[in-house]
């Protein structure tokens, strides 16, 4: 693709940059979406709790969702962004195979990282009873014994709310790092801890049959949510001057337009902080693709 300027870039191509390419484009803006959906962590996600859906693939999902993108003019590029500059018209975005694309106005939807145990078993057990998000896929393991990885507030809510769900909630961690109140919960609660254990191995054929510790305990478990805190892809941004969050500097700061501190950088989805669900994303990306492009035609003239 040929060095060209856009009214609208958006970073990202799960559901937040799907949402905002599709609202974007039909408000007869050119846009360009630049990301690779298999990084979305809706990518092998089931679906079956959004507004108006039965139960779908997040590759299905993802996928029609770019083509009707495309259908109102978006175009895409699978290629990871390596930098991003402020200029006088506006923005300039370089991607890892060269190419450089201007544009008016830019929008965030990069998702997170989620900090992950690198264990044997982790990567080719995702989405088959491995997760990251207990909101998200508490559902799909009622009456199941089921485990927590992590110390801090966010795996120790996450056992607990497993509680309601679940036939059996083990909690595995190094040390308890949360506040007072939720450690005192668990410890009156029925959730099993483990504490000054770390996992060995995830094991399973075709889905999660157990976690293997460190101290040769087995746990058979059909679930693991890992809850060790996500890394926000915030370092583009940053490069712009975009303000994080004031409380755990992870996460980008919004206004109620998807707006960011800076004129025309725009953001939606995970990277703005929890909760981490895809109803939330899309909101956010149709408010950041309509706000998006309005700045963008003001720059026109």
């Amino acid at each position: 693709m040929t060095e060209h300027t856009f009214d609208v870039i958006i970073l990202g191509a799960g559901p937040a940059g799907l949402q905002a390419a599709i609202h974007a484009a039909r408000a007869k803006a050119s846009v360009l979406i630049l990301g690779k959906q298999h990084r979305s962590s809706l990518y092998k996600a089931h679906i079956e709790n959004f507004c108006c859906l039965s139960k779908v693939d997040g590759q299905t999902l993802l996928k029609d969702g770019q083509k009707q993108a495309e259908k109102f003019g978006a175009r895409f590029l699978e290629e990871e962004v390596v930098e991003v500059s402020s200029e006088s018209t506006g923005f300039r975005v370089r991607t890892e195979s060269g190419r450089n694309m201007g544009c008016r106005a830019i929008i965030f939807a990069l998702g997170i990282f989620r900090n992950k145990l690198n264990v044997p078993g982790e990567k080719e057990l995702l989405g088959r009873g491995v997760s990251y998000c207990v909101d998200c896929d508490a559902n799909f393991f009622r009456d199941e014994p089921v485990a927590v990885v992590g110390g801090g507030s966010a795996a120790l809510t996450g056992a607990l709310t497993l509680l309601f769900y679940t036939s059996e909630v083990h909690l595995i961690c190094e040390s308890i790092e949360g506040s007072e109140a939720l450690t005192r919960q668990i410890a009156e609660s029925s959730v099993h801890l483990h504490e000054g254990r770390k996992v060995k191995e995830l094991s399973g054929k075709s889905v999660l049959e157990g976690i293997l510790l460190d101290d040769g305990t087995f746990l058979p478990v059909k679930g693991v949510f890992i809850e060790l805190g996500a890394k926000g892809a915030i370092e583009l941004a940053g490069n712009l001057g975009v303000a994080l969050d004031s409380e755990s500097m992870k996460y980008i700061e919004t206004d109620k337009r998807q707006e960011t501190n800076v004129p025309g950088v725009y953001a939606a989805g995970d990277i703005c902080g929890p909760p981490w669900q895809m109803a939330v994303a899309v909101g956010q990306g149709a408010v950041a693709g309509l706000e998006a492009v309005s700045y963008a035609k003001k720059q026109r003239k």
